[in-house]
């Protein structure tokens, strides 16, 4: 059994507010003025060494400000950043902890005509806010961007097409293979539609309306997100444009194809892709041998295929699923700081 970290935060949490232009017209109406939890380490107020930043990406669902949550025998992220710089495993940092939520569950963190223009957010946005506000050592060699499922997707995305940005990522668990993560989802999706005729608009107003999220609907409304993040139709109800006929579930292939073209399994094939992470100072994936959601067996073809590239990386598999994996930030946060200062493991 975990032991429960009682310990008071040595460091502390601050908020800003940073209003996004990246964020404005979105289709869903959601804010563009957003609360970014920020974990200050203990002296922070008395060192005059800038320090380097870290950027933690919620998984769907989340938000940055579910991550400092208490945690029955466990402990929050600030508290193990707490117990991990105290153990000599790695130096002090700076974490933001921005709050991305959005009315449709969740965030991939990339540029959406309907959810909105998160990869501009976190880059135009979020990183000068940050910059501005806090004593961080400045350019991307001192920056890591990481996180778990959808924050996972985000930060290996962001490594691969931002490397100007970030120069470390780390992706737990992070949606990779999207044949065998999202295909499936679709029948599922269209049976909880079924109660309405396959119109999304009222669906999402019965989801909006009840008191909790039913299971098949919490799928359902997870396979509405990413078309609305991945191939969004502007003139559709919040830009939702599933690729599969309502009525047979047959698959529309082009429209899938525009899905895929967000797959990292596609986007490891593209040359700029692989500059961006070759050039990264640090790689660090990780994915639970029993993954519920098969993101494993993505995850194995994107390392088979890092490997033929010669991009340097550090790929873990532990014996696990999908589910309350915190426990793996005690290896890659570590990672993520040598890798940006040079340190050697304590």
């Amino acid at each position: 059994m975990p032991i429960h970290n009682y310990s008071p935060l040595r460091g502390r949490i601050v908020e800003i507010r940073v209003d996004s232009a990246a964020l404005k017209d979105n289709l869903l109406g959601d804010p563009t003025c957003r609360t970014v939890a920020v974990y200050l380490p203990e002296g922070y107020d008395d060192a005059g060494d800038p320090y380097p930043l870290f950027v933690d990406l919620a998984a769907f669902t989340g938000s940055g400000l579910k991550r400092l949550s208490w945690s029955a025998f466990g402990e929050s992220v600030p508290q193990r950043l707490d117990r991990l710089i105290a153990s000599g495993a790695m130096g002090p940092v700076v974490v933001a902890f921005p709050d991305c939520f959005t009315a449709v569950g969740g965030n991939q963190y990339i540029n959406s005509a309907a959810v909105g223009r998160w990869e501009d957010f976190l880059i135009d946005d979020l990183v000068p806010a940050l910059e501005n506000s806090f004593n961080l050592r400045r350019g991307r060699d001192h920056r890591a961007v990481y996180g778990k499922s959808s924050g996972g997707y985000g930060a290996l995305v962001h490594g691969m097409r931002h490397a100007d940005v970030w120069g470390a990522a780390a992706s737990h668990s992070g949606d990779v293979g999207f044949e065998l993560l999202l295909r499936p989802e679709f029948p599922k999706a269209l049976d909880a539609l079924s109660r309405y005729k396959g119109d999304f608009q009222a669906f999402i107003a019965n989801v909006r309306a009840a008191k909790k999220i039913r299971g098949g609907d919490f799928y359902a409304l997870m396979s509405l997100a990413m078309s609305a993040i991945y191939d969004p139709d502007p003139q559709a109800f919040w830009g939702i444009n599933l690729p599969v006929d309502l009525h047979t579930c047959e698959l529309d292939e082009a429209k899938w194809a525009r899905w895929l073209a967000h797959d990292p399994l596609t986007m490891i094939d593209d040359p700029a892709c692989q500059a961006g992470l070759r050039s990264l100072k640090g790689l660090y994936i990780d994915v639970g041998s029993r993954d519920q959601y098969m993101i494993h067996y993505g995850t194995r073809a994107l390392v088979r295929r890092l490997e033929a590239a010669g991009i340097d990386h550090l790929y873990e598999e532990f014996d696990d699923n999908h589910s309350s994996t915190d426990y793996r930030l005690d290896v890659s946060l570590p990672f993520l700081y040598r890798a940006l200062t040079g340190a050697t493991a304590a």
